[in-house]
């Protein structure tokens, strides 16, 4: 297996947004790309992640693989990439998976492949009320602003306005966006939507911002939410949320 990115914030930052949530993981490695499924620690939320071949300049997989990788540390390695280097992954000797650094210099690095007792998970076959597509940097906007009150919060929509509002002891910070240019809004079988969920996941999985201009939400009443970020050919990086019930 040989594996060749010629724009490292594909692997390099995914892979330091999803270590926030998973330590550990194993990826799934075929001749359609590199692929991972993964649930935190916690059961609260799930990685989605397909990086394709085609976003590759050199894809080389004689046989499926699968590679358990401790994603900690893989982060601290790909740091050391720079914008312009090509980063390679390929396995090595026994059960070791080698990333090369390309540019003015290279520079090689090894972890040891290791074995993740975990059951595979199953990806949820979830029906949304709410279908909407926005700017990335709205949304994180909003969730920052709810993190300065509260740790939960809750997100309504109709089919004319997103409403993200946080409600602490005192405070309270609230974003209302209208449909329009930069979202739009899509309902089925209810006429508003509404649920909540923990801020400090959010935040974790906005840092994706950094891959796609606009994101994915869906979600439904007391429902989970699926965001995801897209880049046509290249990559695919989504979160199922599970809600919380705080409101009243």
């Amino acid at each position: 297996m040989k594996l060749t990115i010629a724009e490292p914030k594909y692997l390099k930052d995914t892979i330091s947004i999803i270590s926030e949530l998973v330590s550990e993981a194993t990826f799934k490695i075929d001749k359609n790309g590199m692929g991972l499924v993964a649930m935190d620690p916690a059961n609260v939320s799930m990685v989605l992640f397909n990086l394709f071949s085609s976003a590759f300049v050199e894809y080389k997989v004689e046989e499926p693989t699968d590679l358990g990788i401790n994603l900690s540390n893989l982060k601290q390695i790909l740091r050391r990439a720079n914008p312009s280097d090509m980063i390679s992954l390929s396995t090595v000797g026994k059960g070791k998976l080698k990333v090369l650094f390309s540019g003015q210099t290279k520079r090689q690095f090894f972890l040891p492949i290791i074995d993740i007792d975990q059951e595979e998970q199953k990806i949820p076959d979830l029906k949304f009320q709410a279908d909407l597509t926005l700017n990335s940097k709205i949304l994180a906007d909003a969730i920052d602003d709810v993190d300065i009150v509260s740790d939960s919060l809750i997100i309504e929509v109709d089919k004319e306005h997103l409403v993200i509002r946080g409600e602490g002891d005192l405070s309270q910070s609230e974003t209302e966006i209208p449909a329009g240019e930069d979202v739009s809004i899509t309902l089925e079988g209810a006429d508003k939507v509404k649920a909540s969920y923990s801020v400090e996941y959010l935040k974790k999985m906005m840092n994706a911002a950094k891959i796609s201009d606009k994101c994915k939400l869906r979600f439904g009443n007391d429902w989970p939410m699926k965001l995801e970020f897209n880049e046509v050919d290249k990559i695919s990086l989504a979160f199922v949320l599970a809600p919380r019930f705080e409101y009243d």
